[in-house]
């Protein structure tokens, strides 16, 4: 009987963190495999269900999401949700028969692998950070491989189990850029330095509320600003802005062409997140990170730290961002022998070929070698 093409679920999602490495790993696999049938599986309601059709892939929805670590009604629907989302990832299961589950993290990661785990099919963990959440910390007893970014991850998972692979980043960075189109997208003048200041695809409150505290520092000075504040906190930014009239300083809600901004920043100011640190360090970028205090186990934190102990990224805590995120983006901007250091090193993070080696683990799972 000819055997038939692989099939692959891919679950997680809920930020562009976990979604942009998740649609590379998937268009790796393409590559490699042409024929295999791809399923994502998310969370309803979250940018997951947007942003992969989008690039081309199907996706089912879970009614799953996430345990507010403050207290709110919202929990009271926590358990309801999840037991809704186990039953529909089975049917999910069993009706696709996927050959291999991929989890990327995100709410929709738990309930599917934990059904793939039950009904015999491989699963693969890929663990973005450097200090992995509860949830994935229990997925690993059953999965197959932990595909990680990070060394000494044997202190979390089984050392058998572990493919140092680095995180997948969005092909379109890497791709030869037109940097006289990139700054007129953006309406920027050539000749400036350029500082990107990004919260993360969802935005970033703190970040956003530093900037606006010392924004009066650029004026007069030759040096612009790119700021993505977030779709949330847009328009009450510009508000305040607006009497300013600062020319040098650009805000957007989202920018959607990453590479040209990428591309133009002398210095980019971050979250921690590992999606973002991969891209940093891909692209040599000399970099500000401020961890979110908002998530799991502090992990931005020490995905900053594994940075800073290298001399390979310059942290500003969330609770001081508006005492120091600019006056440091501004230093840096001014030392130039410093922002080629931390470019150097933080190279030395990337992992070019993340997306290429996740594939290759989750096709060895399928039998093809």
């Amino acid at each position: 009987m000819e055997k038939r093409n692989p099939k692959i679920i891919i679950s997680g999602g809920g930020t562009g963190g976990h979604i942009f490495p998740a649609i590379s790993i998937a268009d790796a696999l393409r590559r490699a495999m042409p024929s295999c049938e791809i399923l994502f599986v998310g969370a309803l309601g979250r940018m997951e269900m947007d942003r992969v059709p989008a690039a081309g892939y199907k996706i089912v929805g879970l009614p799953v999401a996430g345990f507010q670590r403050r207290l709110t009604w919202k929990n009271l629907s926590f358990f309801y949700r999840l037991a809704a989302s186990m039953i529909k990832a089975r049917q999910v299961i069993r009706s696709f028969r996927p050959d291999v589950a991929v989890g990327v993290g995100g709410y929709a990661s738990g309930p599917v692998l934990r059904a793939a785990a039950a009904a015999g099919v491989p699963t693969v963990l890929q663990e973005q950070n450097s200090f992995p959440g509860v949830t994935n910390r229990i997925l690993s007893k059953k999965a197959a491989a932990i595909c990680v970014a990070y060394p000494e991850m044997e202190r979390f998972f089984p050392a058998e189990k572990i493919i140092f692979t680095g995180n997948p980043v969005r092909s379109t960075l890497t791709q030869n850029l037109n940097l006289q189109e990139a700054y007129a997208e953006f309406g920027l003048d050539p000749s400036l330095p350029t500082i990107l200041v990004i919260g993360g695809s969802l935005g970033a409150g703190s970040i956003n509320r530093g900037m606006l505290e010392r924004i009066e520092l650029v004026r007069g000075r030759k040096v612009q600003v790119l700021w993505q504040t977030g779709r949330n906190y847009h328009e009450n930014i510009q508000r305040e802005l607006l009497p300013m009239g600062l020319s040098n300083v650009k805000v957007l809600p989202f920018i959607s062409r990453m590479d040209f901004a990428y591309g133009i920043a002398d210095v980019v100011v971050s979250r921690a997140g590992a999606s973002s640190i991969s891209e940093l360090a891909l692209l040599g970028k000399a970099s500000i990170l401020v961890p979110s205090p908002n998530v799991a186990e502090d992990h931005q934190t020490k995905n900053a730290m594994a940075l800073v102990d290298k001399s390979a990224a310059i942290l500003v805590r969330d609770a001081e961002a508006g005492e120091k995120l600019l006056p440091e983006a501004l230093r840096l901007l001014d030392e130039q022998d410093l922002r080629k250091d931390l470019s150097n090193n933080i190279r030395l993070f990337a992992r070019p070929n993340a997306d290429r080696d996740i594939a290759e683990e989750v096709l060895k799972l399928c039998g093809i070698e």
